[in-house]
């Protein structure tokens, strides 16, 4: 308990000033693009949907430079499906729009509690910095995405208003802050089982801070359950990931993470739940802490030895 203490302590000194007492800047800061959105929709009404499309990426542009941009999302869908998403978000809206004006309300009072009880177990982590919050037009409920040479995390308060009832998020955010967390000690590395390390690390860790989470606010039933496809032949599903695990192919990384493609007989996003196998099988020898600050060179052979103790390949 006085072990605890002193991290709270340090913890909350930290946060109220610098070494040189000077006050510290915000953990984070909240960049809350939701009403801008919401603002658009109503404006636009009637609008024809390709002219809607092209004024919305134009508009929305100057809040968060690149981010609507078809460039960004070219590696894994087509301009013109990209643009097809934008147009859909409009239509799906005012089903939608009362669970995303309750997530957009509520996201600090969630966001902020979980925050905190994840800084207990690693109050290292460093400051978030702007944290965005938008309708990101079916794309994520959360994650770290490059842009313009930096890297933001940022939150889509639709999807996450269409998974997650109040209350069920706590998880979900651990998983979110572990991948920021992660990022301070793990990085360059493009391989296929980095990827695979990072998110199912993440899932770990999120299970780890929430015993009690059930595998939708583990992020592992979206767009369908994962888990039972998976443990209907995890020989074989484990095989097909040890297979490509020093892959670099975008086609292998959609495969295993993506939500809308999959390997053959296996379920979209398998490598979350294969990866989190890997690292609750990493984690027997190794304590959280220790699992978050391994290198890659370090990485690497605890990954391949967990595979290889979850199936024997051919």
């Amino acid at each position: 308990m006085r072990k605890l203490l002193i991290v709270l302590a340090a913890a909350l000194a930290g946060a109220c000033q610098t070494a040189g007492g000077q006050p510290a800047r915000p953990f984070y800061t909240l960049v809350n693009l939701t009403d801008e959105y919401v603002a658009y929709y109503d404006r636009t009404e009637g609008v024809e949907s390709a002219a809607r499309v092209t004024a919305f990426k134009a508009e929305m542009d100057p809040y968060f430079p690149g981010f609507y941009d078809t460039a960004r999302v070219q590696d894994f869908i087509s301009a013109d499906g990209y643009n097809q998403l934008i147009a859909r978000s409009f239509d799906d809206f005012p089903e939608l729009r009362e669970r995303f004006l309750r997530t957009a309300t509520n996201f600090e009072a969630m966001l902020e509690p979980a925050r905190e009880s994840f800084s207990i177990s690693f109050p290292d982590l460093d400051p978030l910095g702007e944290v965005y919050l938008l309708h990101s037009v079916g794309e994520m409920d959360g994650g770290t995405r490059s842009i313009n040479g930096r890297t933001h995390l940022v939150f889509g308060a639709d999807v996450m208003a269409r998974l997650y009832q109040p209350g069920q998020e706590r998880a979900f955010f651990h998983h979110e802050l572990f991948h920021v967390y992660h990022s301070q000690f793990f990085e360059g590395c493009e391989q296929l089982w980095c990827g695979l390390w990072r998110e199912g690390l993440a899932t770990h860790i999120a299970h780890h801070l929430n015993p009690d989470a059930t595998d939708l606010e583990l992020l592992l039933t979206s767009p369908r359950p994962i888990r039972p496809e998976i443990e209907a032949d995890r020989t074989r599903a484990v095989c097909a990931v040890r297979a490509r695990l020093h892959s670099t192919s975008n086609d292998d990384v959609a495969a295993l993470f993506g939500g809308n493609r999959n390997l053959d007989g296996l379920p979209p996003r398998a490598g979350y739940y294969i990866g989190y196998l890997a690292a609750r099988e990493a984690g027997r020898t190794h304590t959280p802490q220790e699992l978050a600050h391994l290198s890659v060179a370090e990485a690497g052979p605890l990954v391949e030895a967990a595979l290889a103790s979850l199936a024997e390949c051919p």
